[in-house]
């Protein structure tokens, strides 16, 4: 059943040295599984920035890229969140949601990613939002009330609630064929996912 949210992949790539080291640190520094997932979270949300916050033009799209770099956008930092679950054999995956670029419908909209986790001491998948916080953004770990980034309130707005196994193609290939990440965030964000069209 969690064997597909358990995979390594090209973007989830957690036998990369540098991944695997921050994996098993994180795991020997942990009381618990929930503890674990919890310091994982944190570690991705804080440790690692959004390129828009930091003004950074870097792009990366594997785990290993966001670890090595230190930053990344919510897609590239979900791979990273996932990579370092899945080494410690917890299962992981990603869920998005649509959100207007800004206050309504005619400024576009976004696909925002966050990540899936299973808690197999409580027999539940939450969700978890590490795109990393700012005096405007707050998402916190939570077993029972999801405290995500956005919420999804604006006509045309989606929260897909969804729990796949593998980060969107078409994300990955974005991040792939840009080289400069506040060029990106400004100019090529889809409105929509290759899961759903």
């Amino acid at each position: 059943m969690f064997e597909k949210y358990l995979e390594e992949t090209r973007y989830v790539d957690y036998s990369s040295q540098n991944v695997r080291k921050l994996a098993k640190l994180l795991k020997d520094e942990s009381e618990d599984e929930i503890s674990l997932i919890k310091d994982t979270y944190h570690y991705v949300r804080d440790k690692t920035h959004h390129p828009w916050k930091i003004q950074d033009k870097r792009v990366t799209v594997s785990a290993s890229d966001v670890l090595r770099e230190g930053v990344g956008i919510c897609w590239a930092k979900s791979n990273l969140l996932a990579a370092l679950l899945r080494a410690n054999r917890i299962p992981s995956g990603f869920s998005y949601q649509r959100l207007t670029l800004g206050d309504s419908q005619d400024t576009g909209y976004c696909i925002h990613g966050l990540n899936t986790v299973y808690i197999s001491s409580l027999k539940k998948w939450i969700r978890l939002d590490a795109r990393g916080n700012t005096e405007q953004i707050q998402a916190e770990f939570s077993l029972n009330e999801e405290k995500l980034a956005f919420k999804v309130e604006k006509d045309g707005e989606i929260d897909y609630n969804d729990n796949h196994s593998a980060p969107d193609k078409k994300l990955m290939r974005i991040l792939e064929e840009n080289d400069d990440a506040l060029e990106m965030c400004l100019y090529h964000m889809p409105d929509s996912l290759e899961y759903y069209e």
